[in-house]
């Protein structure tokens, strides 16, 4: 949301997954296939401070998660959550 782009010689700001706003004012829905040019490549200031995550805090809720779900789970199904598991901190490096 915020981004600013140009569409068909228009200048518009994203407002929605569809739609946008135009500086001339009025809102239109841009098709998905639509070819954006992008103006500035920075989301609009909405007020809001990005979120970093802290990867240690992130690791460790994802365990406890998995360690619930492994308590969950019967023997059988146990093999393919920790696959699971090994592929998603695979994915993270």
């Amino acid at each position: 949301m915020g981004a600013r782009f140009e569409y068909e010689g228009i200048v518009f700001v994203k407002t929605g997954p569809l739609t946008a706003s135009s500086d001339k004012g009025g809102q239109r829905i841009i098709p998905r296939y639509a070819v954006l040019k992008p103006l500035d490549g920075v989301a609009a200031d909405d007020g809001r401070k990005p979120r970093g995550l802290d990867e240690a805090r992130v690791l460790k809720a994802f365990e406890t998660f998995h360690k619930t779900c492994f308590e969950l789970l019967d023997e059988a199904s146990r093999p393919q959550l920790e696959a699971a598991r090994l592929n998603f901190l695979q994915a993270l490096k």
